[in-house]
């Protein structure tokens, strides 16, 4: 992604990426071709599963809140489905 302002950048001159309908085509057809029912998924869930592996592989909300593009925590915090239990353990795990 280094020097590149999308991910997935257009073939076109005139659109600087592709449109969420073929992102959308894309994705079902990896499913297809990893045996998936690409009618069980879509792009946002994808989005927001990742998103909640990375909170919980690393506790860092802030990384989350970031790769989201979320202006403010607590739209993360909504988001994600975090609970204050979950937040309660991450700071008790964290000496100081």
């Amino acid at each position: 992604m280094i020097g590149r302002r999308f991910m997935f950048p257009s073939r076109f001159h005139d659109r600087p990426h592709i449109s969420t309908r073929h992102y959308g085509r894309l994705v079902s057809d990896w499913l297809t071709s990893i045996g998936l029912e690409p009618r069980g998924y879509d792009t946002h869930l994808l989005r927001r599963t990742k998103a909640a592996e990375i909170y919980r592989k690393t506790g860092n909300l802030r990384a989350v809140q970031l790769l989201l593009g979320n202006t403010k925590v607590n739209s993360t915090v909504r988001y994600l489905g975090v609970e204050l239990e979950d937040a309660l353990t991450i700071a008790e795990g964290i000496d100081i």
